[in-house]
């Protein structure tokens, strides 16, 4: 990426005022450390009005891109796969030697024969198989699955009525609702998100945490390749697109890391503003905003990837103003663009869903429906279960998460008094049925635990699962981790 010369520059292309004290030698803002965590509301405002729709950033010392802050601008980037590509190896900055083999941005660059790397036809063919198998989760059954996991966690807290939301909830509930949808073994959640953490956040331990989570899905793949289940493992193998060993690891990859980072943040941020915005606190004594606006909400305010690499120019270009150079990398500004002042409304975002959270364009995310039913039904099960649930610290005590890439709290104490005990049977709610018929297991019979009716041994000759409630016991577990 470079600042061209006045004589050289491209019409309409803006060149940074000599001396700013925002721009370092080649003009970029840091899009990492406190200031993008503290107030990036603030850092992207002040970004729009130096740079305008599209501003020069630093991911890590030396390593520069651009971040897409402009509604309109973003839309063009994502729907011109000819200008802008999602083929990370055609990145300039590894190319020069100028990424260090230890980057902690690596696992969320590198490229993987995934549908998140690849354009055209490929691409069609791997989104069509995630596609595909998403459409085949029950939703009646994810609904049911997801309140079950709710309810086992509210019941393991402890009795003095206190709880972080994060910790104990946000951060491990879907990943109990993934475990069993792909078809791993339950113990291996806790471990799972940890990994998942570090290379989402960009931390040190990044680059080990994701060849390790590789190696849990390879095995997983070979399991369920040699033994196929009523998982999504299973389906996305057995999909006419026929996937390879490789290209199922690397999507169940995308699968975990989008679908369950995405989820927990969502969650944590909804029960954020449900609990410190005055608008959704008369909602639970019965306001005329839902839990359905709050989350939409989130979504264009706080969404739970903020950032998300990215786009990498085929061409020298211009965007927003800006002389894009052939291999520059362009990072997705998903919050900052949804609160481009061209397209904020004086009415405010309440039912309306035309966010940019989900991406745009053939790479618009497919696991959306999905992971809107997991959060909602979590949010939902805990403000029914706690219904005077309240901060436990002042709301501008909260912290978020160093991470460029997701919107996350770090925390979210709570106080109650009491629970509500957990409806039975769980009511029967209008859902939106998938067009593919679903071949999961039915709902557990009148009377019995999920594992009594559901779980069955792999192989032959394996011993037969206990008989007690898999949610309770793996709720006890977390409890007194």
């Amino acid at each position: 990426m470079t600042t061209p010369q006045p004589d050289t520059q491209v019409p309409g292309a803006q060149v940074p005022p000599p001396g700013c004290p925002m721009h370092g030698k080649l003009g970029t803002v840091p899009l990492y450390g406190s200031s993008v965590s503290d107030d990036p509301h603030g850092l992207y405002a002040r970004m729009r009005e130096e740079h305008g729709a599209v501003a020069p950033i630093e991911l890590e010392p030396g390593v520069e891109a651009w971040l897409v802050l402009g509604y309109a601008e973003l839309l063009e980037l994502t729907r011109n796969e000819q200008l802008f590509s999602k083929d990370s190896r055609r990145w300039r900055i590894p190319q020069e030697g100028r990424l260090k083999p230890d980057s902690r941005l690596l696992p969320m660059t590198s490229w993987r024969p995934t549908l998140l790397n690849l354009d055209g036809a490929e691409h069609q063919r791997l989104r069509g198989a995630v596609a595909d198998t998403l459409a085949r989760i029950d939703h009646r059954q994810l609904r049911q699955m997801t309140e079950n996991a709710a309810n086992a966690l509210i019941d393991s807290w402890g009795p003095d009525g206190t709880a972080d939301l994060v910790a104990q909830y946000a951060r491990r509930l879907p990943l109990l609702v993934f475990t069993q949808l792909l078809g791993l073994p339950s113990e291996a959640g806790p471990h799972l998100i940890e990994l998942i953490s570090h290379f989402v956040d960009s931390s040190e331990k990044s680059v080990r945490a994701n060849a390790e989570f590789q190696a849990i899905l390879v095995d997983l793949v070979r399991r369920c390749r040699a033994t196929p289940g009523a998982d999504l493992t299973s389906w996305l193998l057995a999909h006419p697109a026929r996937l390879t060993d490789e290209e199922a690891v690397h999507h169940l990859v995308v699968i975990l890391v989008a679908g369950n980072e995405t989820s927990i943040n969502w969650t944590g941020n909804t029960l954020r503003l449900l609990l410190t915005d005055r608008r959704f606190r008369a909602t639970l004594a019965g306001g005329r905003l839902t839990v359905s606006d709050a989350l939409d909400e989130v979504l264009w305010r706080d969404p739970p990837t903020q950032n998300f690499p990215g786009r990498w120019a085929t061409g020298d270009t211009v965007l927003g103003g800006q002389y894009i150079n052939a291999g520059d990398m362009l990072v997705l500004g998903l919050a900052a663009a949804n609160a481009d002042p061209a397209v904020q409304s004086p009415e405010g975002v309440s039912g309306n869903r035309a966010h940019l959270a989900w991406g745009a364009g053939r790479h618009v995310c497919p696991a959306q429906h999905p992971a809107r039913l997991i959060v909602e039904t979590a949010v939902e099960t805990l403000l029914h279960r706690l219904p005077d649930l309240q901060l436990a610290v002042p709301s501008h005590e909260l912290a978020w998460r160093p991470s460029p890439w997701s919107r996350a709290l770090v925390s979210l104490p709570v106080l109650y008094s009491a629970f509500t005990p957990p409806r039975t049977p769980a009511p029967e709610r209008p859902v939106w049925t998938p067009p593919i018929p679903s071949t999961m297991p039915a709902p557990p019979p009148s009377g019995s635990t999920p594992s009594e009716a559901t779980s069955t041994p792999r192989t032959p000759g394996s011993a037969p699962p206990a008989r007690r409630s898999w949610w309770n016991s793996l709720a006890g577990w977390w409890s007194g981790r």
